[in-house]
């Protein structure tokens, strides 16, 4: 009633020829459209653009613009959708195609804006300082998703001329369909909820997954990955839902207690552990570190020894020196973390000799500051371990052998 009503207020200029005045009729619409979509875009997003840059908004939310753009694509849709039953002679089928087409298109034009307010939605909440430790990436995701389905449902009604709600009662056969589709969907939406409620993990943490190769820092958390930078700068993508269902080692707490462990053995030679003589030790005294526990451990001797044969007194050990020696080197270290566990032990002896093993932890958790201090404190206990006397065990080279033929010959 409506388009009768529209259509008896319109000249009928060219009733001779009703194909050429369509034409010119459409013709005008789509130039009314152009220009329409050029007023959105040239004047009223640059208008914009300076109001949220006079605001000083542009900066905190950079998407506005984008969410305006995109809303302004739907403008010449709705010119024509809702001018396409002013053009006369048109047979009412061909309007409604046009009609239907121009509103999915505005359905399409609303969803791509929705999805960038959910961007510039994600943008300011990751200025916030604790957003690293509670991403919502993996949640506007989920959003995303919901939207874009309820518009392809959407879409579909206006395209078949159908209720939204007879089309959805139809749903109800392809549930089984549809969670079948969408399984790694709900997978890594479990997946996301538990690692965000749980703090498993956060962009900018350091984790290990041997077995998809994943060593570095997170750099993203997605809906269904997680971007994973490994230290030789290639990227490893690990299916969210795998963390969930598979083991992985999160350094964060290494880098939050402010230490970094080191748990490395000095392999002495047996052969090379004997006691030391009372010159030994006393040039053992040229060590300052070594003044203390000299002077304890001498009285204690010393003590025990009082009223005891030969056969059962006890003697300092150039190993046991050595090791106390260890142990104030490192309290005695800038580099080590005082204020943690300190520990330098032998281990079991084997084929390969007696482990002597350092467990301590650094002051700094860099990486190379790590490494240089490791370097430092071995550099330093591999030189001066001869002069306790001691031998570090290693295999047998080729020239260990050509000098020992050498010694057989002669």
């Amino acid at each position: 009633m409506r388009e009768a009503i529209i259509t008896d207020y319109i000249p009928t200029t060219f009733d001779f020829a009703p194909i050429l005045e369509s034409a010119l009729w459409l013709c005008g619409l789509f130039v009314v459209a152009a220009i329409g979509s050029w007023i959105a875009r040239q004047i009223v997003l640059r208008a914009i653009a300076r109001l949220l840059d006079r605001l000083t908004i542009d900066d905190a939310m950079p998407s506005i613009p984008k969410v305006v753009g995109r809303l302004a694509r739907a403008v010449p849709a709705l010119i024509v959708g809702g001018g396409i039953h002013v053009v006369p002679h048109l047979p009412a089928e061909a309007r409604a195609v046009v009609s239907a087409i121009a509103g999915a298109f505005v359905v399409v034009a609303i969803t791509r804006a929705f999805s960038a307010v959910l961007d510039c939605v994600n943008e300011v909440y990751l200025r916030r300082p604790d957003a690293a430790q509670r991403p919502i990436k993996g949640y506007l995701q989920v959003v995303k998703i919901i939207v874009w389905c309820a518009a392809a449902v959407l879409i579909i009604s206006i395209l078949i001329g159908q209720s939204v709600l007879l089309l959805l009662s139809g749903l109800g056969a392809m549930a089984a369909v549809l969670m079948l589709v969408f399984k790694d969907t709900i997978l890594s939406l479990v997946a996301s909820v538990q690692l965000t409620s749980n703090d498993m993990v956060r962009v900018g943490d350091w984790i290990e997954m041997p077995q998809y190769n994943a060593d570095g820092d997170v750099i993203d958390i997605a809906l269904h990955t997680i971007k994973v930078q490994n230290w030789d700068k290639t990227i490893t993508t690990v299916p969210t839902h795998k963390l969930i269902a598979e083991s992985f080692r999160n350094w964060r707490g290494m880098h939050e207690s402010g230490g970094r462990r080191i748990k490395r053995s000095l392999m002495i030679d047996q052969n090379s552990v004997r006691f030391l003589s009372a010159d030994e030790i006393a040039e053992a005294r040229r060590f300052t570190l070594l003044h203390a526990y000299l002077d304890e451990r001498g009285r204690e001797i010393e003590h025990w020894n009082t009223g005891r044969d030969a056969p059962n007194r006890r003697q300092m050990t150039n190993i046991g020196v050595f090791r106390a020696y260890v142990a104030a080197y490192l309290a005695a270290h800038p580099g080590i973390n005082q204020e943690m566990t300190q520990m330098v032990r032998q281990l079991a002896p084997g084929p390969a000799g007696l482990p002597l093993e350092l467990y301590c932890f650094t002051a700094s958790t860099a990486w190379r500051d790590y490494e240089a201090v490791q370097a430092d404190i071995f550099d330093h206990l591999l030189a001066v371990m001869r002069s306790f006397g001691l031998r570090l065990f290693q295999q047998p080279s080729g020239q260990d052998l050509a000098a020992a033929l050498q010694r057989d010959s002669a």
